[in-house]
């Protein structure tokens, strides 16, 4: 699987091309900026990309900016973003395109090797990978929706938003997948979205929720 990374910081470059290559991927390119990382994409076509959002030279939203753009030019290009804090506006965008196969990740999470490698399959294959904190930041800075869901409810929300099936989530909160079933049902009526049990598009259901104007 053929990867183009867009990481400024050379350590973390290098630690990514190594972690990856020990684990079957193929790191075609690794850029510095937001245009090396367009470029490389047009040149090298990955199969999946990995964007800080943080690139010179103001190291403020290049890099998610840029892969909104690449994203519009190859429409579904698989794309795993990662950054230390969440980029609200632009993270909207990418995540709610409708293609799937995108991924939103703070940096603490990459440190966890086997999770951060699960993530880039489960983008790569065109499914989502979210990071709960990140949807956690995402719907409280929309007046706080989540103040209607139970607790377990929130459960629930939290790994549909990393990208698990009904039976993923049923096995990890040790309940039947009727029930979860019935959770998400819940969790839709009471957001006022339409019901879609089908992987990433209750995702995308939730990031379109989140770009409706407040209340």
């Amino acid at each position: 699987m053929r990867v183009v990374i867009a990481e400024d910081n050379v350590m973390l470059a290098e630690g990514l091309r190594l972690v990856l290559g020990s684990a079957g991927f193929e790191v075609v390119a690794a850029t510095a900026d937001a245009p090396g990382f367009l470029a490389a994409v047009a040149d090298h076509k990955p199969d999946v990309c990995i964007v800080d959002v943080r690139l010179p030279p103001s190291f403020r939203d290049e890099g998610i900016r840029a892969a909104v753009r690449a994203r519009k030019e190859r429409p579904g290009l698989p794309i795993l973003v990662f950054s230390q804090y969440v980029e609200e506006t632009y993270a909207g965008e990418l995540l709610s395109d409708g293609h799937g196969g995108v991924g939103y990740l703070l940096k603490d999470r990459v440190a966890r090797v086997q999770e951060f490698l699960d993530a880039l399959r489960r983008v790569a294959s065109g499914g989502t990978a979210m990071d709960p904190d990140v949807i956690g930041q995402l719907l409280t800075r929309r007046h706080d929706p989540l103040r209607v869901l139970t607790p377990r409810e929130l459960e629930v929300l939290g790994l549909m938003a990393e990208g698990h099936g009904n039976a993923a989530i049923a096995q990890r909160l040790v309940v039947t997948e009727r029930a979860v079933h019935k959770h998400i049902g819940n969790i839709f009526g009471k957001l006022d979205l339409q019901p879609d049990d089908s992987g990433h598009r209750r995702v995308l259901a939730v990031l379109a929720y989140l770009r409706r104007s407040p209340d």
